[in-house]
């Protein structure tokens, strides 16, 4: 919950002040928080004790712990469980974690660094607490600290919710950046949604899969900040004026429609072997008004609170279903909330600075998009410069277009993303404008060089047919510095079908370098050294260091040892070892008794037809037929293999909800 709202609906270009920026006692001009002073200043002893580090010993440690449990957590010695105390020891990482976070920001600002901004709807960013001890190489001391209090930090773990809020690869390649930007020292933060719901947990009823809530949040979660002082306006509806501003200039405002607020909840990304944390700022949606008392008083109960639960259900669950137009509108909203309230707040952090140009643009920011649900940030980034900063059109279209980015992540025209035009004409009339300038200015660009014809109307941001809308992915090429895919095969396609004629006309401009590959990776750090231990400490012994886990390159060493036969035996050690943790844990939840010797083969995605999961289903059945049809000699000679799959399907995609089911029903024949 937060402070009611500051903003007037009638009102307009008051974008890009936080709400603490207002006095709710004034007539809402921007109030001065302060500032050091130098020496002599009422707050030097208080910055003087801020300058001292929490000591990372196992006896400190202890202490900060118990500290956390009587004072935070108002337990006592009497009544301490084991989820006590994770939580309690999460408190006391993440002190260490946040004067890291503080003191990376402080960097930041003083050497004035050109910053990237990660623009995401998903991010699967898994526990936070064994990440956050690795990173921050504590987990020794924390460790022995809990032995020393009576229980085990593997214990521990498993009382942290995993916040969902992603639906696969485009999700985890989010949080994989994030990690590996902080752990390589980059300024780059991430910005997203604050979903109260994760993607769903999953329950398989009778074959089918059932989806239920994934309320993460039901119990407080250490490892996020609110931040109520960093709130921004963003509007929905209303109408767009036109007139004369002081030096006469002819200008667009967007005024009426409603006010949604979004509130800042900060998650520190702390890298790997570094002083490094980053941040990954999530926004939760909240309504201009709580509660509307004249409702209530006349007994309209529901309506009291009706501002609110249309606001939160903005940021309540990741992909609404859009099969019908209701469901289109709040996806759409939900994700220009986002791009908006993260263009304030970059903006702000860049204009801020004294004597700053927007000309220096380019040189100190770097929005990132990925994929097509954040690319409404090339309209919202023309009109906060245009509209809200008073810009001219031509340096607004040249600094948007040297700062934006577009990541790729699907070959598939259809896939990508195009809005009605009426249904931008409802929720967002000023883009619609902004977007039909661009175009119209483009396609006379186009004209001149093509002529008219069916290669200019591809290129155009407009589509016809099937229906009258704008298409994302056209604007956010058109709208990027540079524009990637995710694979070496995946960027050739992008260059020859998907975008190909955008592509050659980079190349008629003499911009052969505008695509670029990226090729998707993951963290050393997290899939390897935190889900596999053994395979880990393996590998640091035999290369000399753990300089590996920033570098995967070392690994290469490896193959000069593979004849060795110390380390095939530990090697064989360590995966029999994963291959027990694995049958512990099919056994413990009645999935399967399965015996560690077997090859064991696993699939586990995002249900998708185009993920594969049908053909291995069809290879399991043609396999289970050939050893039916052994002899008894012959089939002894069969590889033991179970064959595990696991993912979840879409709540409306049909066809992958039908793979789950015919991959339960060749569980029970096999």
């Amino acid at each position: 919950m937060t402070t009611s709202s500051v903003w007037d609906p009638n009102a307009a270009n008051f974008e890009m002040q936080r709400k603490a920026s207002f006095s709710l006692f004034s007539t809402g001009d921007p109030s001065e928080r302060p500032m050091p002073k130098g020496s002599g200043d009422t707050h030097e002893k208080l910055w003087a004790l801020m300058q001292s580090y929490k000591a990372n010993d196992v006896e400190s440690v202890q202490k900060d712990i118990v500290a956390q449990v009587e004072y935070s957590l108002a337990c006592t010695r009497f009544s301490f469980s084991k989820e006590d105390a994770y939580r309690a020891t999460s408190l006391a990482v993440r002190d260490r974690l946040l004067e890291s976070f503080n003191d990376t920001n402080d960097w930041y600002r003083e050497k004035d660094v050109k910053r990237a901004y990660y623009l995401s709807a998903e991010y699967l960013l898994g526990r936070a607490f064994q990440n956050a001890l690795v990173n921050l190489d504590l987990e020794p001391p924390f460790k022995d600290a809990l032995t020393g209090l009576g229980f085990e930090l593997e214990e521990l773990y498993p009382f942290e919710a995993d916040p969902g809020l992603g639906n696969g690869g485009l999700g985890r390649l989010a949080a994989c950046f994030l990690d590996s930007m902080a752990t390589l020292s980059l300024p780059c933060w991430g910005y997203g949604i604050r979903y109260s719901y994760g993607i769903f947990k999953q329950d398989i009823v009778d074959g089918w899969q059932v989806e239920k809530p994934d309320y993460w949040l039901a119990k407080p979660v250490p490892w996020e900040i609110p931040r109520p002082d960093v709130t921004y306006p963003v509007r929905f509806g209303g109408k767009c004026e036109e007139y004369c501003d002081e030096a006469g200039a002819w200008r667009t405002r967007w005024v009426g429609g409603e006010i949604i607020q979004a509130m800042a909840y900060d998650n520190p990304i702390p890298g790997f072997d570094t002083y490094n944390t980053n941040n990954l700022r999530l926004w939760r949606a909240l309504p201009s008004e709580e509660f509307d008392f004249q409702a209530f008083n006349e007994f309209r109960y529901s309506e009291a609170v009706d501002n609110r639960r249309k606001a939160e259900d903005l940021s309540a669950v990741l992909y609404p279903n859009d099969d019908e137009y209701e469901g289109k509108l709040l996806r759409l909203k939900q994700q220009y909330f986002f791009v908006s309230a993260s263009l304030q707040d970059l903006l702000r952090e860049f204009i801020k600075k004294p004597d700053r140009k927007w000309s220096e643009l380019p040189k100190k920011v770097a929005v990132q998009m990925n994929d097509t649900h954040p690319t409404m940030a090339v309209l919202e980034m023309m009109r906060l410069l245009v509209d809200v900063q008073r810009l001219s059109w031509d340096e607004a279209w040249e600094l948007t277009k040297k700062t934006c980015n577009y990541t790729n992540h699907t070959v598939m025209p259809e896939a990508l993303e195009k809005w009605p035009v009426d249904m931008m004409q409802e929720l967002l009339p000023r883009h619609l404008n902004i977007c039909g300038e661009i175009n119209k200015r483009f396609m006379e660009e186009l004209t001149k060089m093509y002529g008219d014809g069916p290669k200019v109307w591809g290129l155009s941001l407009f589509q016809e047919e099937p229906f009258k809308g704008i298409r994302m992915g056209n604007i956010a090429v058109l709208g990027s510095n540079k524009i990637n895919g995710v694979a070496a095969l995946h960027t050739e396609i992008v260059k020859k079908e998907t975008f190909a004629d955008f592509y050659q006309y980079y190349l008629a401009k003499g911009e052969k370098d505008k695509f670029v590959n990226m090729t998707n990776g993951v963290t050393p750090r997290r899939w390897v050294h935190c889900a596999n231990r053994p395979l880990s400490d393996l590998y640091t012994k035999y290369l000399g260091s753990h300089k590996w886990l920033v570098d995967m390159n070392l690994l290469k060493a490896l193959q000069k040892k593979k004849d060795d036969p110390a380390m095939q035996k530990e090697w064989m050690a360590a995966k029999r070892q994963a291959k027990e943790r694995l049958v512990a844990y099919l056994k413990g939840n009645n999935i399967l008794d399965a015996d560690p010797d077997t090859l064991f083969d696993c699939q586990f995605k995002r249900i998708h037809e185009y993920k594969r999961q049908l053909l291995n289903c069809f290879y399991i059945i043609y396999r289970y037929m050939q050893i039916k049809q052994a002899s008894p000699s012959e089939r002894s000679k069969f590889q033991k293999r179970p064959c595990l799959i696991g993912g979840k399907a879409a709540p409306a995609y049909q066809n992958a909800k039908t793979i789950i089911k015919l991959v339960g029903n060749i569980g029970k024949i096999v």
